[in-house]
């Protein structure tokens, strides 16, 4: 969504609109992102004003759920599965009804509750 070399980013543009904030995340997934967008500015930028705005909020303690989570890492390692993927998976499992907004295509074999799909806002390919 912010970065616009992004073959999907049209994509995500428009999916945000339909979506209800806050939407929730993590303190990986901020981590990767950041680092992922940090050479586009202002994209850093933008990812910043998205948490300052009340777009997204975090709503994840890792201490809290790490042992969840090293499950999942150990389960999907041969994937691999990284630290943010795993604590998405977590979440979507305290948040039954959340869905996950994602390009990351790995997230069609990662199961929560051991064996139930992750509702996805994914694109087609």
């Amino acid at each position: 969504m912010l970065d616009r070399n992004d073959s999907w980013h049209q994509w995500a543009g428009d999916q945000i609109r339909y979506l209800t904030a806050p939407m929730l995340t993590c303190e990986a997934v901020v981590s990767e992102s950041i680092f992922l967008l940090r050479p586009m500015d202002p994209s850093c930028a933008q990812l910043t004003g998205l948490f300052r705005d009340g777009i997204v909020r975090l709503d994840f303690a890792l201490q809290d759920n790490f042992s969840a989570v090293a499950t999942l890492l150990a389960k999907y390692q041969e994937v691999p599965m990284s630290l943010a993927d795993a604590c998405l998976v977590r979440m979507s499992e305290l948040h039954d009804r959340a869905r996950v907004f994602t390009l990351d295509s790995a997230f069609r074999h990662y199961r929560r509750h051991g064996r139930q799909t992750i509702p996805l806002l994914h694109p087609a390919r």
